[in-house]
C-alpha cells in the first residue's frame, strides 16, 4: 500500500462513531474502487457502501454484507472490511438493556418496546437524559465545543447528575436547529447507543420537523446558526448512514412480524374450547390456580445472592406474573417450579403461554414453551436459533435478523422447559447430552444471555446443570376452597354438583386425595359416573384410595357393562416398557393401530406433532398423564399371565425424595409401587380377576407377595421420605395387620427434614398412626408444607411432640393447625419456629391452646411476632395448667411489652422463671400437683385454694438481661415486684440503669424478699454510684455478699435466708454459758461479704465508703474486699485510721492497690489497734494483702451485747490469751532496716504471735538482725522462714539462738530453705530445747564449731544432723566432741554417707560416752545412725549393727571395741557379712569380765551355751565340723561368763 498513515481528525470520535474494531486499512487513492450504492458527503468526507452477495450463509446471517471506504480530502480513504461491519452490527450494546426508564418526579415507567410502542417526545427526552448521565465528561467536552463562549456555571456541580444534564441540554437546544441536530448526530456517532434508540433519536431530533416539537412550547425557535468550524457532518459514519438506518428499520419490521406471528399462534392454540392435538385437557375448564410458594433460599445459594421479590402468602391466590420479577436485575433469571406428580406443573406452563398470548405478561416480547419429553428425541447438538425456529415456530424470512433482535432483547424473552425430570439422557464420559448442554448454556447465560428460563420438575430430580442461584418455587396443589372451586366448575350447571360437594365434605380420605389437582380431576370424573346410579355415600365408598380412583376412572371411561381386558393389558405392557426404558413418547411403530384407537377412544392416549428439525415432523403419542402410565403398568404386572410374582416383587421398592443436585435420577416410576400396593387390596381382586380372565388364584398369589414385601420394608430403619412412601403403600393395601406392623415399627423420634410434604402425605401418615399404641414425636424441619396440611392430623391421638420449623408456615397454616390441636389428646410439646405467622394466625392458635390442657411445652421461636401478638399468647398461661415451658425467643419485642410480660410472670401462679436476654424470651413454669383428672375437669378455676397456696409458696426467678431497661422502667418493675411472690433471683444485667437505677434496686432489695441473687452488672454504675448502693443495702439483713467491679462491669448481690426469730433472754444466756464447753470449731457462723474490686477507688473515696459501710457492720461479720483499686500508701494509712470505726470485720482484702513496702509493714500496727485482726497475709510482689479475723466464733465476737453476759466475757478473754495472731510476709526484700522496723511495729502486738517470712534469699546480716530482735518480741510463739534461701552460716546463727534466747525451745532448719523457731510462752518455765539441722551441707570442718555452740545450751533434748555431708571423718570428729554436748535425748546422724569405719569407731567410742544407752547403725538402704542418751550414766548399753558388711580384717577391731566396752550388755549383728568362722574368731578374741553378754546374729533363738564350751567349739572347729555346723546353724548365740 502507498501512503499508509493515520487519518487526521479520526481519533476517538471517528472510531466510536463508526463503532468498529481497530482493523481499519488506510489506502491512498483518488476515487472509490467500486460503484457506490449509497453516499453521503460533508466537508470533504464521504462514506460509501457497495453491496456484495455472499456465496453461503455466514455466521453473521444470510444478508448483504457491507463494504465501504471513508475518504478524506483528495488523498486518503479508509477501507472497511465486511466482517468488521458485520461484527459491529451484531455486537451487544455495552450500554445495557434500555427497556425500562424511570422519570423523576412522577416515578412513571416507560416500556421501550421498539416493535409494539411508539415513544413520545417526552419519554425520548428522558431516555436521552439517561444516556448522557452515564458519560458526563463527554457531554462537558461537547458543551465546550458547541458553546465556546458560554461559561459553565460551577454551581451546577452540586446538582443531581440528571438535573445537570437537563440544564446543559436546554442550553444546547436554545442555540437553534443546526446546533441541536449536530449535537444529536454526535451522540449517535460517538456514544454507544442501542440501535432502536438511535433510530428514534435520528428520526425525531435529527431533522428540522422534529426540532420544534421538543420540550413543548417553552420558548421561541432560535435562528439557525452557521455550522461550527471543524465539525464533522453527522453522515460521515456508517452508523448513521441512510443505508444502515434502513437495515435497522427492516430488522425491526421483521422482528415485529415474527413476534406478532408468535403471539397469534399461541392465541389460536388456546382460543378454542374444543380439545385439539396436543392441547392440555385442563385448559378446557376454568383454571384454578394452585398454591405457589418460593423457597426461603435457593439450593446452594451463595451468601448475599438475591432471590427476587416474589410476594407469596399461603392461602391466597398467586398472580402468574409474580413468578417473574423483571424489576430486580440482580435476581436469578432461572426459576425452577417443583411439584409432585399431578400438581399441575404442565398446566401452569401452558397457562403462562395462554396469559402471554392474551397480553397479560407484557414484560416479555417472546415466550417459548418446550417439553423435555420431546426434546429427549433430539440427538444432535442445537444452536439457540435452531431451538427457537426449527423446533417451535419459524419466521417468515430472515431468521438471522430475527434472532439478532431476540438476542439483543434477551431480557424480554421467556423460555419454559416442562418436565426437567424427564431429561433422561445419561451423562457419558463427555458430559451431559445435547439437550441438557443447551439447557445448561441457556441457564448460565452462555447462550442468549439475559433471557429468562423457567423449568418444571418433580422434587428430587434436579440435574447438576442448574445454576446454584436458581430460584425454587414449590407447587403445593389444592386446599379446601380450591377443591370446591374446581368441583363447582367441573359439574357446572349439572344436577349432581351439590351431591358431589356433599360427598367430598363428608369423606376426609377422598378430600385429602383431591389436594392433588390431577386426582381431583379423576375424582370428579368418577363421581360424575357413579352419582346417578348410587345412593348418597355409596359412591365415595368406592373411592377410598388413589388406586381405586384410577380403577373407577377406567371403568367410567369404558363402555357400560364391557371392560376391554385384552386392550387394557396390552396398553399396560406398552406403559411398563416405557417406564423401564425411560420413554414417555411413543411412535406408531411402538403401538399397534388398534391400541392407538382404543387409547384415543377412552381418553387414555393423546397425540401431537413432534418437530425434530426443519421439515421433519411426525405424530407422537403419550399417555394423558404419567401417573396413568404408571397405573396401567401396574395393572399389567398384577393381571398379566406373562408376569410371575418374583418379577412383580422387584418393582415394589421405595424411592427417596431427597433433593439431589449432583445426579439426576432416571426413574420415572415413582407411583408404580403405590399402585401395586393398592391393587394388592382385597377390594381390587374381582377387578383384577376379570382382567386376568378369572385366574383368581394367580392374582391372589401376587397380592400376597406384594403384602409380604411391604411387611419386610416396614421393619427396616428408613429415612423420612421412604417412611412417607411406605405409609402410602401400606394405606393403599387397606390391610389393618400390615398397618399395625408399620405403625408399631416407627421410631419414637420420627424426623422429616428438607423434603416437600403434601396434605395427602400427612393424611396417609395419620391413617397409619391410628394403628399405633405408643406415643410418637413428629419433627418437620425445613419441609415445604401446604397451608392446609395440619388438617390431616385431626384426631391423631398418638402424637406426643409436634414440631414445625419452616418459613413457609403462615396464617393459613396456623389456622389449620388450630383445628387439629384440640383433637390430639396426648400432645405435650408443640413447636412452631421460624415461620411467618402474623396476628391473624396467632389468634386462631390462642383460641385453640386452652383446649389442650395436657400441653407441657410450647415454642413460638423466631416467628417475627409483634408485641401485641406476644401479649396475646401469654394470656393463655393460666389456662394451661400443665405447661412447663413457653418459648417466645427471637421475636423482637419492646421494653413496655417486656414489662407487661414481667407482670404476667408475677401474677400467674405457675410461672417460676422469666428469662429475657437479647433474642431469648422464655417462660418456665411449675404446674401444681393436682391430678390430671382434676386439671382436665376444671382448667379455668384460677382462684382455687391449691393455686393460691402455690402462689404464696412459690419463688420467681426474673432474668431481664440486655433488654435496654432504663431508670423509669426500674421504678415500674419495683412496684410490680413488691406485689408479687418471693423472688429467687432477679437479673437485670446489661441494661441502662446507671447510678440511679442501681440505687433504686438496691434500696428495694430488702423489700423484694430476694432469696438468692440480684444481678445489676453492666448497667453503667460509676464510683459515685457505689457509695449510694452501699448506703442502700446497709439495712438489708439478708444480704450475704455484694460484689462490685466497675472494671469488669460486675454488680452482684447475694442473699441468705431470712434470719430466725431471736430466742428468749434465758435461752440466750444458757446458750452463751455453754460456749465455754465447746470447741472453737463448733461455734456458729454468720458473715457478710462486701467486694469492691477493680473500681478505681482512691484515698479520697475511703471516708465516704466507710460511712456507707458503717451501717452494715452491726448486721454480722463483714468481709471487705478492696482489691484491684488505686488506694496507694495514702489510702492504706487512711484506711488504718478508719478501720476501728467499722467495728469487727472478718477480713479485709487490700490486694493490688500499689502499696509500697513501708505501707505494707505499717499495716502490722493494726494488730494493736484492731481487736478482730488475727491474721495478716502479705505477698509483696504479687500485691496480695489480706487481713483476717479468727475463723471461729465469729457470730459471738461481732455481737455487741455479748459482754453483758459473764460467760461471754470469760470466753472472749480466753480467746485473747489462746488464739495466736499471725503475720505472713512473702515475696518481700527482707533487709535489716525493714526487719528492724517490722519487729518494732510488732512489739506491742497483743496475744501470741506467729511470724512467717519468705523471700528469695535472706542474708546473714538480715538473719542476725532478726535474731537479735527476738528478745523484743515476748509474745512471739513462732518464727518461720519458708522458701527462703539461707547461707551456710545460718545453722550456726540459729544454733547460737538456743543459748542466747532462753524462750527458744526448738530450732528446725531444713535444706537451708526452711527454718522454724518455736518459742515458749512467758508463762512456761525454761526447759529442754531441740535442734534440727537437716540437709544443711554440714561437713567435718563445721563439726567443732557447731558442737561448741550446742555445748552452751543447758539441756538439749534432741539434735538432728541427718542428711548432711559429714562422712566418716566428720562423724569421727563429732563422736570425739560428743561428751561436751549436753544431749539428753537422741542424736540423729542418718544419711551422712558413712561406712564400716564409722560403725567401728562408734564401738570404740562407747567407753568414753557413759550417758549413751543405745546406738543403732544401719548402712543399708535405710542409712540410719541413731544414738540415744540418758541424763545419767547408763549401766547397760545396747548396740545394733545392721548391713555393715564387715570384712575379716574388721573382726579384730570389733573384738577390741567390745572388750573395752564393759557396759555393753547386748550386741545385735544383722546381715553384717560375718560367717560362723568369723563369729567364732570374734568370740574367741573378746575378753570380758564376768556377766551376761548377748550376741545376736539373726532372728531365731537357740540354747544357752557357756563360754568354755564355745571356746572348745572354736578350738576343735575342724575336727567336729558336722556337729558344730548343726549347733551354729541356729540364729542366736548367748553365753554366760562365769
Amino acid at each position: 500500500m502507498q501512503g499508509c498513515g493515520e487519518v487526521p481528525g479520526c481519533g476517538r470520535s471517528g472510531e466510536r462513531g463508526l463503532g468498529l474494531a481497530p482493523r481499519i486499512h488506510v489506502i491512498s487513492r483518488q476515487q472509490p474502487p467500486v460503484p457506490l450504492t449509497g453516499r453521503t458527503d460533508l466537508g470533504g468526507f464521504y462514506f460509501q457502501f457497495r453491496a456484495e452477495r455472499g456465496g453461503a450463509r455466514s455466521a453473521e446471517g444470510e444478508c448483504q454484507e457491507l463494504c465501504g471506504s471513508l475518504h478524506y480530502g483528495n488523498n486518503l480513504s479508509i477501507q472497511l472490511k465486511a466482517q468488521d461491519i458485520a461484527q459491529t452490527l451484531m455486537r451487544p450494546s455495552p450500554w445495557g438493556p434500555w427497556s425500562t426508564y424511570h422519570e423523576r418526579g412522577d416515578q412513571g415507567r416507560l416500556l421501550m418496546d421498539p416493535v409494539g410502542l411508539q415513544l413520545g417526545n417526552k419519554n425520548l427526552w428522558s431516555c436521552l437524559v439517561r444516556l448522557l448521565t452515564k458519560d458526563p465528561e463527554w457531554l462537558n467536552a461537547k458543551m465546550k465545543f458547541f458553546l465556546p463562549n458560554t461559561d459553565l456555571d460551577s454551581r451546577n456541580e452540586t446538582l443531581d447528575p440528571e438535573q445537570r444534564v437537563i440544564l446543559q441540554l436546554n442550553k444546547l437546544h436554545v442555540q437553534g436547529s443546526d446546533t441541536w441536530q449536530s449535537f444529536i448526530h454526535c451522540v449517535c456517532m460517538q456514544l454507544e447507543v442501542p440501535l432502536d434508540l438511535e433510530v428514534l433519536l435520528l428520526s425525531t431530533f435529527g431533522c428540522d420537523d422534529g426540532f420544534t416539537s421538543q420540550l413543548g412550547a417553552e420558548g421561541k425557535r432560535q435562528p439557525e446558526s452557521q455550522l461550527h468550524h471543524g465539525l464533522k457532518r453527522p453522515h460521515q459514519s456508517c452508523g448513521s448512514s441512510p443505508r444502515r438506518k434502513q437495515c435497522k428499520k427492516q430488522q425491526l419490521e421483521l422482528a415485529k412480524k415474527y413476534l406478532q406471528l408468535l403471539r397469534t399462534s399461541a392465541q389460536q392454540r388456546y382460543r378454542s374450547r374444543i380439545p385439539g392435538s396436543g392441547q392440555p385437557h385442563a385448559f378446557h375448564q376454568v383454571y384454578v390456580p394452585p398454591i405457589l410458594r418460593r423457597a426461603t433460599a435457593s439450593l446452594d445459594t451463595p451468601e448475599g445472592a438475591t432471590m427476587g421479590d416474589l410476594k407469596v402468602e399461603d392461602g391466597t391466590d398467586v398472580s402468574i406474573s409474580d413468578l417473574f420479577n423483571t424489576r430486580v436485575n440482580k435476581g436469578p433469571r432461572v426459576t425452577v417450579l417443583l411439584g409432585k406428580a399431578g400438581m399441575g406443573k404442565t398446566t401452569l406452563a401452558h397457562r403462562l403461554c395462554q396469559k402471554w398470548a392474551e397480553g397479560h405478561l407484557d414484560c416479555f416480547q417472546a415466550l417459548f414453551l418446550f417439553e423435555f419429553r420431546q426434546l429427549n428425541l433430539i440427538t444432535r447438538f442445537l444452536t439457540p436459533s435452531e431451538l427457537l425456529f426449527d423446533l417451535y415456530l419459524s419466521p417468515e424470512s430472515d431468521h438471522d435478523a430475527v434472532f439478532q433482535y431476540l438476542e439483543k432483547n434477551a431480557d424480554q424473552v421467556l423460555l419454559i422447559f416442562d418436565g426437567l425430570d424427564e431429561a433422561l439422557q445419561p451423562m457419558g464420559p463427555d458430559g451431559p447430552g445435547p439437550v441438557l448442554t443447551l439447557f445448561s448454556d441457556l441457564c448460565h447465560g452462555t447462550l442468549l444471555p439475559g433471557c429468562r428460563v423457567m423449568a418444571t420438575s418433580r422434587p428430587g430430580k434436579l440435574p447438576a446443570c442448574l445454576p446454584a442461584e436458581a430460584a425454587m418455587v414449590h407447587m403445593l396443589g389444592f386446599d379446601g376452597p380450591r377443591v370446591e372451586e374446581y368441583v363447582n366448575h367441573f359439574f357446572s350447571a349439572q344436577p349432581s354438583r351439590e351431591g358431589a360437594l356433599v360427598e367430598l365434605q363428608t369423606n376426609g380420605r377422598l378430600r385429602s386425595l383431591c389436594a392433588v389437582p390431577a386426582l381431583c380431576q379423576v375424582a370428579c370424573l368418577c363421581l360424575h359416573h357413579l352419582l346417578p346410579d348410587h345412593a348418597p355415600g355409596q359412591s365415595v365408598a368406592l373411592l377410598p384410595t388413589r388406586t381405586q380412583l384410577y380403577m373407577q376412572m377406567v371403568l367410567a371411561l369404558s363402555p357400560p357393562g364391557h371392560l376391554p381386558t385384552t386392550s387394557l393389558l396390552d396398553l399396560g405392557e406398552v406403559a411398563l416398557r416405557g417406564l423401564e426404558t425411560g420413554k414417555v413418547i411413543f411412535y406408531a411403530k411402538d403401538i399397534t393401530p388398534p391400541l392407538i384407537a382404543f387409547g384415543a377412544t377412552h381418553s387414555l392416549l393423546t397425540s401431537f406433532c413432534i418437530r425434530t428439525g426443519p421439515g421433519h415432523q411426525q405424530t407422537g403419542y403419550a399417555f394423558t398423564h404419567l401417573s396413568l402410565q404408571e397405573f396401567l403398568a401396574a395393572l399389567h404386572l398384577m393381571a398379566s399371565p406373562k408376569v410371575n410374582k418374583d418379577t412383580l416383587t422387584q418393582y415394589v421398592t421405595l424411592h427417596s425424595r431427597w433433593v439431589q443436585r449432583t445426579k439426576a435420577r432416571l426413574c420415572l416410576s415413582d407411583h408404580l409401587p403405590t399402585f401395586l400396593a393398592g391393587l394388592a387390596s382385597c377390594t381390587c381382586r374381582p377387578f383384577l380377576s376379570h382382567l386376568a380372565q378369572d385366574n383368581e388364584d394367580c392374582v391372589g398369589a401376587k397380592q400376597a407377595a406384594v403384602v409380604q414385601v411391604l411387611k419386610k420394608l416396614a421393619t427396616r430403619k428408613l429415612t423420612g421420605p421412604k417412611v412417607v412412601e411406605l405409609c402410602h403403600c401400606v394405606d393403599e393395601t387397606q390391610e389393618p395387620e400390615l398397618a399395625s406392623l408399620t405403625a408399631q415399627s416407627l421410631p419414637y423420634q420420627l424426623p422429616f427434614h428438607n423434603f416437600p410434604l403434601t396434605c395427602t402425605d400427612l393424611a396417609t401418615l395419620t391413617n397409619i398412626l391410628e394403628h399405633r399404641e405408643a406415643p410418637i414425636h413428629l419433627d418437620f424441619d425445613g419441609c415445604p408444607l401446604e397451608p392446609h396440611c395440619p388438617e390431616a392430623l385431626v384426631g391423631c391421638g398418638q402424637i406426643e411432640n409436634l414440631s414445625f420449623k419452616s418459613r413457609k408456615c403462615g396464617d393459613a397454616f396456623a389456622e389449620a393447625l388450630s383445628k387439629s390441636l384440640p383433637t390430639m389428646g396426648r400432645l405435650q410439646m408443640l413447636g412452631l419456629a421460624g415461620s411467618k405467622i402474623t396476628a391473624r394466625g396467632i389468634s386462631h392458635l390462642v383460641k385453640a391452646l386452652p383446649l389442650c390442657p395436657q400441653l407441657e411445652e410450647v415454642s413460638f421461636r423466631d416467628n417475627q411476632l409483634s408485641d401485641q401478638v406476644v401479649l396475646n399468647i401469654v394470656e393463655v398461661l393460666p389456662h394451661l395448667p400443665r405447661l412447663r415451658k413457653l418459648d417466645l425467643s427471637s421475636n423482637s419485642i419492646c421494653v413496655s411489652t417486656l414489662l407487661c410480660l414481667a407482670r404476667v410472670a408475677v401474677t400467674c401462679p405457675t410461672v417460676r422463671m422469666l428469662q429475657a436476654r437479647e433474642a431469648d424470651l422464655i417462660f418456665l413454669l411449675s404446674p401444681p400437683t393436682e391430678t390430671t383428672a382434676e386439671l382436665q375437669r376444671a382448667p379455668d378455676l384460677q382462684e382455687s385454694d391449691g393455686q393460691r397456696k402455690g402462689a404464696q409458696s412459690r419463688s420467681l426467678t426474673l432474668r431481664l438481661q440486655k433488654c435496654q431497661l432504663q431508670v423509669h422502667d426500674v421504678e415500674a418493675l419495683i412496684a410490680l415486684l413488691q406485689e408479687g411472690p418471693h423472688l429467687e433471683e432477679v437479673d437485670l444485667s446489661g441494661n441502662q440503669l446507671e447510678d440511679e437505677g442501681c440505687r433504686l434496686m438496691a434500696e428495694a432489695a430488702s423489700q423484694l424478699h430476694i432469696a438468692r441473687k440480684l444481678d445489676l452488672s453492666d448497667n453503667g454504675l460509676s464510683v459515685a454510684g457505689v457509695h449510694c448502693v452501699l448506703r442502700a443495702v446497709s439495712a438489708c439483713w439478708t444480704l450475704a455478699e455484694l460484689h462490685i467491679s466497675l472494671q469488669h462491669k460486675t454488680v452482684v448481690f447475694m442473699f441468705a435466708q431470712e434470719p430466725e426469730e431471736q430466742k428468749g433472754p434465758q435461752e440466750r444466756t444458757a446458750f452463751l454459758d455453754s460456749l465455754m464447753l465447746q470447741m472453737p470449731s463448733k461455734l456458729p457462723l454468720s458473715s457478710r461479704r462486701m467486694r469492691l474490686t477493680h473500681c478505681g477507688l482512691q484515698a479520697k473515696h475511703l471516708e465516704q465508703l466507710c460511712k456507707a459501710l458503717g451501717g452494715s457492720c452491726h448486721l454480722g461479720h463483714l468481709h471487705l474486699d478492696f482489691s484491684g483499686n488505686a488506694l496507694g500508701d495514702e489510702g492504706a494509712a487512711q484506711l488504718a485510721q478508719l478501720l476501728p470505726g467499722l467495728g469487727a470485720l472478718q477480713s479485709l482484702n487490700l490486694s493490688e492497690n500499689g502499696l509500697s513496702l513501708d505501707a505494707v509493714l505499717g499495716l502490722a500496727q493494726c494488730f494493736s489497734t484492731l481487736q478482730w485482726l488475727f491474721h495478716l497475709d502479705i505477698s509483696f510482689e504479687s500485691q496480695h494483702i489480706l487481713l483476717r479475723g479468727d475463723k471461729t466464733g465469729r457470730d459471738i465476737w461481732a455481737t455487741g451485747s455479748l459482754p453483758d453476759f459473764p460467760a461471754a466475757a470469760e470466753f472472749l478473754g480466753f480467746r485473747q490469751r489462746c488464739i495466736p495472731r499471725s503475720l505472713c510476709l512473702s515475696e518481700c526484700p527482707l533487709e535489716p532496716p525493714s526487719l528492724t522496723r517490722l519487729c518494732a511495729t510488732l512489739k506491742d502486738c497483743p496475744g501470741p504471735l506467729e511470724l512467717q517470712l519468705s523471700c528469695e534469699f535472706l542474708s546473714d546480716q538480715s538473719l542476725e538482725t532478726l535474731l537479735d530482735c527476738l528478745p523484743q518480741l515476748p509474745q512471739l510463739s513462732l518464727l518461720q522462714l519458708s522458701q527462703t534461701g539461707l547461707s551456710l552460716k545460718s545453722p550456726f546463727l540459729l544454733a547460737n539462738t538456743l543459748s542466747l534466747c532462753p524462750r527458744v525451745k526448738k530450732v528446725d532448719l531444713r535444706s537451708l530453705h526452711h527454718a522454724t523457731l518455736h518459742f515458749r510462752s512467758n508463762e512456761e518455765e525454761e526447759g529442754v530445747c531441740c535442734g534440727r539441722f537437716t540437709g544443711c551441707s554440714l561437713s567435718q570442718e563445721h563439726v567443732e564449731s557447731l558442737c561448741w555452740l550446742l555445748s552452751k545450751c543447758k539441756d538439749l533434748s534432741q539434735v538432728d544432723l541427718s542428711a548432711n555431708l559429714l562422712g566418716d571423718s566428720g562423724l569421727r570428729c563429732l563422736l570425739e566432741c560428743l561428751p561436751q554436748v549436753p544431749i539428753s535425748g537422741s542424736l540423729d546422724l542418718s544419711h551422712n554417707s558413712v561406712s564400716q569405719e564409722s560403725a567401728l569407731y562408734l564401738v570404740e567410742t562407747l567407753p568414753s560416752c557413759p550417758r549413751v544407752r543405745e546406738a543403732s547403725v544401719n548402712l543399708g538402704s535405710e542409712q540410719s545412725f541413731w544414738i540415744h542418751f540418758s541424763r545419767e550414766d547408763q549401766a547397760g548399753k545396747t548396740l545394733r549393727l545392721s548391713e555393715c558388711s564387715f570384712r575379716p580384717e574388721h573382726v579384730s577391731r570389733l573384738a577390741t571395741g567390745l572388750s573395752q566396752s564393759l557396759q555393753l550388755t547386748e550386741l545385735t549383728l544383722t546381715q553384717c557379712c560375718l560367717g560362723w568362722k568369723q563369729l567364732a574368731i570374734l568370740l574367741s578374741l573378746v575378753g570380758r569380765p564376768a556377766g551376761l553378754f548377748s550376741l545376736r546374729d539373726s532372728t531365731r533363738h537357740t540354747e544357752k551355751l557357756s563360754f568354755p564350751r564355745l571356746e572348745a567349739c572354736a578350738l576343735g572347729f575342724k575336727k567336729r565340723k558336722k556337729e558344730r555346723k548343726k549347733v551354729l546353724e541356729d540364729t542366736e548365740l548367748r553365753t554366760k561368763i562365769n
